[in-house]
């Protein structure tokens, strides 16, 4: 009976806010769960089993096939809004893929470092200018990443306070599904209205070469645009914020970041692994019968790839639930892995290495205004994170 089934998504521990639910390995590496409709999906947790079905050709991310898991109402009809790298399986994907390939190379990527360091240090500027405590999230997490997304796509930052409303509609979880289609919907026609800007004016941005490119249509355009836009400043803002509370919260750790004995890049990839925002994890749906775990998936079932879980996995890491920036955590699957991995990955690293090897060091005195505790923690949201993070210094 499915109503014996445990719950999917499941809450996290109030006491420890920073990890995953504690519910989500109490039923072994690959259990069926009970998803917010009454239908069924199996749960996969283990970093094995969780690496190899993120490559497993047997698997569509398909969000149109009967058996997807969505996870609420709210994804489901995003889902069916619009359909995104994320939602398509080969050789569609490999195509749109390699149209945005490209922008996002690591040697890209590693070119835009002075900016996103210039970036980091006038928002750093600022913030010590100004009253204290202050809100990172506010004035620090969401402006960084929002300024590198909007000059690399051609987005004006001016208009972020428009585009920043419609995405915190857009990654919600919770209340009406009809606010998250209407959000997308303005979102997708401000991005449409662009694509016709960057066309008869065309800059040095992604947007404009995708409108001079000629191969995908305005409202394609606008589509990747969107996710582009909303996925490249949502998990980085939640990552340095929900990083920074992580750090603030752990004295032994945050002296090795303030004295350089863990180099950023290290720090970057263990906080990626420990913390793992993507909420709603990696879904996907058996296209054949396949075992998993010595268990039986039947064609047209659902899979949840439970990505936290896998990077905190004792089997791949020693002491798996301690935050430990010297530790070797390049094997996390927080980007995921296999065709559908992260295309942003290498932005995401550059961002995170310059804010973590610069905040620290400019604010030497940084510190929590308040407990971890009584921080407010995105539970309803495709990407974890805190709602605001009081600091001082």
């Amino acid at each position: 009976m499915t109503h014996d089934l445990p719950p999917f998504p499941m809450p996290r521990d109030t006491g420890c806010p920073l990890d995953p639910p504690p519910g989500l390995t109490l039923h072994g590496p690959v259990a069926r769960v009970r998803l917010w409709d009454g239908g069924t999906a199996w749960m996969v947790t283990r970093h094995a089993d969780a690496r190899a079905l993120l490559a497993d050709p047997r698997v569509s991310v398909d969000v149109a096939e009967p058996g997807f898991p969505h996870t609420n109402a709210v994804s489901k009809a995003r889902d069916a809004r619009m359909k995104t790298l994320m939602q398509m399986d080969a050789p569609e994907h490999l195509a749109h893929r390699r149209l945005l390939a490209a922008d996002f190379t690591v040697r890209r990527m590693e070119a835009l470092r002075p900016r996103i360091q210039a970036i980091v240090d006038d928002l750093l500027d600022a913030l010590l200018a100004g009253p204290k405590p202050a809100d990172l999230v506010e004035e620090f997490a969401l402006p960084v990443p929002s300024l590198v997304i909007c000059e690399l796509l051609g987005v004006p930052y001016g208009e972020r306070g428009f585009f920043q409303r419609v995405a915190a509609e857009l990654v919600m979880d919770e209340g009406d599904p009809a606010r998250a289609l209407a959000a997308s919907e303005e979102l997708h026609a401000y991005l449409e209205r662009l694509v016709e800007r960057r066309r008869a004016e065309p800059g040095d941005d992604v947007l404009s070469r995708l409108a001079s490119d000629g191969v995908l249509s305005r409202e394609e355009i606008a589509t990747t645009g969107q996710l582009l836009l909303v996925a490249g400043h949502d998990t980085t803002a939640n990552m340095i914020a929900l990083g920074a509370a992580a750090l603030l919260a752990n004295p032994a750790q945050l002296a090795a970041v303030r004295d350089g004995s863990a180099p950023p890049a290290v720090v970057v990839e263990e906080l990626l692994r420990y913390l793992s925002v993507t909420h709603t994890e990696a879904r996907r749906v058996a296209r054949e019968d396949l075992v998993v775990g010595e268990r039986l998936i039947r064609e047209g079932e659902g899979i949840i790839v439970v990505k936290s879980t896998a990077n905190r996995d004792p089997s791949v890491f020693t002491a798996p639930d301690d935050l430990d920036v010297r530790r070797d955590g390049r094997h996390h699957l927080a980007f995921g892995f296999g065709p559908h991995q992260c295309l942003g990955q290498g932005l995401a690293r550059v961002e995170l290495q310059v804010v973590f090897g610069t905040l620290l060091r400019r604010v030497p005195t940084l510190a929590l205004a308040v407990p971890l505790e009584r921080l407010e923690f995105k539970e309803q949201a495709v990407f974890y994170g805190v709602r605001a993070l009081p600091v001082t210094w």
